[in-house]
């Protein structure tokens, strides 16, 4: 059995979701950290890092996710985002939490089935696979599907030899 937590960083709106992987997959918890508009980016990390803490503590996962970094056209979009990625990159190490990233295109593929779906495949194939009643919000169905992507990894024949190599 295993607690992921799955994020999705921005400057803006990160996406949180927890899932236990004990042969099912299940959701524990999902939402979105909302920043307002205009608040300096420093206030911004310091909420994010703290919402993570909290999230973190409540849901005691064991590992974390996060989407790597992926150029933007914009470079101070990307140093935005390179932050607030720094800012949620503390808050699990803080915690002891083992980290994994995974490009976007590596967790649609692992979800979706397609590295080239667009956020309403994610966002419904997250729903499918979490028997969820309704639709996360999109930054959440996001952190979402990078936790699933991490769990199907972990369940591969490769990630679980090397597992088992490690335990000798």
């Amino acid at each position: 059995m295993a607690r992921i937590l799955g994020i999705d960083p921005g400057s803006r709106a990160t996406g949180y979701g927890v899932i236990e992987d004990s042969g099912g997959l299940r959701m524990l918890a999902a939402g979105t950290l909302r920043f307002p508009r205009g608040a300096a980016l420093s206030d911004r990390l310091g909420r994010i890092f703290a919402g993570l803490q909290a999230v973190i503590a409540e849901h005691g996962p064991e590992q974390a996710v996060l989407e790597q970094v992926f150029m933007h056209r914009n470079a101070d979009s990307a140093l935005k985002l390179g932050h607030a990625r720094g800012a949620a990159l503390t808050a699990c190490v803080q915690a002891g939490l083992p980290i994994a990233e995974y490009t976007p295109a590596g967790i649609k593929q692992a979800v979706v089935g397609g590295g080239r779906a667009d956020k309403a495949q994610v966002g419904y194939m997250v729903r499918a696979l979490l028997q969820l009643r309704t639709q996360p919000a999109e930054d959440a169905a996001d952190a979402l599907a990078a936790a699933l992507c991490h769990a199907h990894h972990r369940r591969s024949p490769l990630a679980q030899a090397a597992a088992a190599g490690g335990r000798r």
